[in-house]
């Protein structure tokens, strides 16, 4: 099981990763920056696959993400590149933030990939946006209700049904390392709405699960094997750990870029 199996893309080799993407490619739209291009792929189902390519034409990456339903506000308080493409990119942030005029002042910090972080190049930081998130299932345990989910917890303290823990802010500065943070959630929260799917593009099925969890809303994704003898229904509970994808839902303020007096470009002054 994977981020990909996760929304119907269940692949089983490097060589079937390649002939996806090389698919999917034929059917995306492209989203030029000034770092590279996304091609993006998107299935009725709300499967997506974000194609990059270098500047030089050449395949650097691909991600998942899932165009969801979930909406909730945070403050930016930082974008992070990853060293694994350049076309890759997080934000930290808070979530639900509470003052103004303090962007950390949210119930607690979260880091989230952006499938087309370097569109955002000079964004303004701080600020507060809504942005939809998905949470792709890595670890995964269901429970039919409340209850049901307190009972099988031992000892003391027990998790909330509505809980956050930001796990991927834990890997940093382990050792001489200083490791950009990870994109990770470990949560618990109570399905508001639950479907299986189809990836219209493989014939795949997945649970999709829009989940209410401290902070706000996530749409939670599952490969079909997290439930063996069950299916999520409206009140269950959610438990595991989670990789974060998230996107802005509206345009967010960019930093204003410096202009160049007309007399200056004239005499080619500096």
């Amino acid at each position: 099981m994977s981020n990909l199996s996760d929304i119907g893309f269940d692949i089983q080799s490097e060589e079937d990763l390649y002939s996806l993407t090389e698919k999917a490619y034929q059917k995306s739209i492209p989203l030029k920056t000034l770092k590279g291009t996304y091609f993006i792929f998107s299935d009725a189902s709300g499967a997506e696959l974000w194609i990059q390519m270098s500047k030089k034409n050449k395949l650097i990456g691909v991600n998942p993400h899932f165009k969801g339903k979930s909406k909730r506000t945070v403050s930016l308080t930082a974008t992070i590149d990853r060293p694994e493409s350049i076309l890759d990119g997080a934000f930290h942030s808070w979530a639900a933030p509470t003052e103004n005029d303090n962007p950390e002042s949210g119930v607690y910090p979260f880091v989230f990939d952006v499938p087309n972080h370097k569109k955002y190049l000079g964004i303004e930081i701080p600020q507060t946006v809504d942005i939809q998130l998905s949470a792709f299932a890595q670890e995964f345990d269901y429970y039919e209700s409340e209850d049901a989910f307190a009972n099988e917890q031992e000892g003391e303290p027990k998790w909330s049904s509505q809980s956050f823990v930001p796990s991927g802010l834990f890997n940093q500065n382990e050792g001489n390392n200083s490791n950009p943070p990870e994109a990770l959630g470990l949560f618990a929260g109570i399905i508001k709405e639950a479907e299986k799917r189809k990836n219209e593009f493989t014939g795949q099925e997945f649970y999709w699960m829009l989940v209410d969890t401290l902070g706000g809303e996530v749409d939670v994704l599952a490969d079909l094997r997290f439930f063996t003898t069950t299916s999520p229904k409206k009140g269950g509970i959610v438990h595991g750990q989670f990789w974060l994808s998230g996107s802005l839902l509206n345009e967010p303020k960019m930093k204003e870029k410096p202009k160049s007096s007309f007399f200056k470009k004239l005499f080619g002054k500096k």
